[in-house]
């Protein structure tokens, strides 16, 4: 193990910094544990940016591969928000995909699936679509629901349900 360590422990004397500094990113010495730590979380950070937000393929990395793994990871996105939110598939129908995949090809996720949903809803209706304007309707009728405040704590029906299904939940597990 110590010497596959060697490596970060003594760098080479002609090493450079692994990124080039910007204003944003003063140059990072390229000696000590430290500085190997900050090298790998910048390249971390520029190969997950390619593969979630549409930036270039750092060096050193396939292009074409990371652009597969990308339109996947894509492809995976939509899949989830369609489960959280099913009614965005079925209101844009054979368009949603297309659309998502267009949506997020820049925009990585924030704020959990529910929340990429709303953007994508309010992404599509900032520009105008969908085209068919009934869709349109239904689209906005399900943002606005979605997107305003957060509706009243459920009464007490609600509570009664949750507390019969845990119960039911802690009496299924004494009878295994």
């Amino acid at each position: 193990m110590s010497r596959r360590l060697e490596p970060v422990r003594k760098p080479d004397a002609g090493s450079r910094p692994a990124v080039a500094p910007t204003a944003s990113a003063p140059a990072i010495p390229a000696t000590g544990t430290d500085a190997a730590r900050q090298r790998l979380a910048l390249a971390q950070t520029a190969l997950l940016s390619a593969l979630v937000a549409g930036t270039p393929a750092p060096e050193g990395f396939d292009r074409n591969r990371l652009g597969v793994q990308s339109r996947a990871l894509t492809a995976k996105r939509s899949g989830v928000v369609a489960k959280v939110a099913p009614e965005l598939p079925e209101i844009l129908g054979d368009d949603y995909r297309p659309a998502f995949a267009g949506y997020a090809r820049n925009r990585p996720m924030r704020g959990g699936y529910r929340q990429d949903a709303l953007d994508f809803a309010a992404h599509l209706l900032a520009q105008g679509r969908p085209a068919d304007p009934a869709a349109r309707q239904r689209l906005t009728r399900w943002w606005r629901d979605r997107a305003g405040p957060t509706p009243p704590p459920p009464g007490s029906a609600a509570r009664l349900a949750r507390a019969v299904h845990a119960v039911r939940q802690a009496l299924k597990g004494r009878w295994r």
